[in-house]
């Protein structure tokens, strides 16, 4: 079974690290979609936003994946765990995917070797923030952390 810490007192940091990650991914989609309007939907020249290469398509679906994050991030219930977690899997899925395709002309999210290490770190902020972000009312998050310390001084006893 799954086990997500509730009311993790770093909770606040965790949001404003997504929010942080989203905020980037926002303005770098928005630069990109105003670099590259005009061109084709899946280009593969050579544009350049923040740092990492992108085209028309990535840069839209960059805008859209920014302000979801932004929301996850803003939102004090269980969304924004959720949307994390989902986030976190995107990104690392996508930039593996995009790895294995990045010296073919399947490339067609243009992406490059620091687009791909980027995409992974950021995947495995948003699935770390995900995990501890969890809201619950203080009475179980109370009671699942005592189960927790018994079964962790269980485990010790001879």
């Amino acid at each position: 079974m799954a086990h997500f810490p509730m009311n993790h007192p770093a909770r606040p940091i965790y949001r404003i690290l997504s929010g942080l990650i989203g905020l980037y991914i926002l303005i770098f989609g928005a630069w990109g979609v105003a670099l590259t309007a005009g061109q084709f939907l899946f280009a593969r020249e050579s544009n350049w936003v923040l740092g990492l290469r992108t085209n028309l398509a990535f840069s839209i679906a960059s805008v859209i994946f920014g302000a979801f994050l932004i929301i996850g991030a803003s939102r004090r219930t269980n969304l924004g765990h959720y949307m994390n977690l989902t986030a976190g899997i995107v990104f690392l899925v996508t930039s593996i995917l995009m790895m294995s395709l990045l010296q073919t002309a399947a490339n067609f999210l243009n992406f490059s070797m620091s687009t791909v290490i980027v995409s992974m770190i950021f995947g495995l902020v948003l699935l770390g923030t995900g995990l501890y972000d969890k809201v619950g009312p203080p009475e179980l998050a109370e009671a699942e952390r005592r189960n927790r310390d018994k079964q962790i001084s269980e485990a010790n006893t001879p």
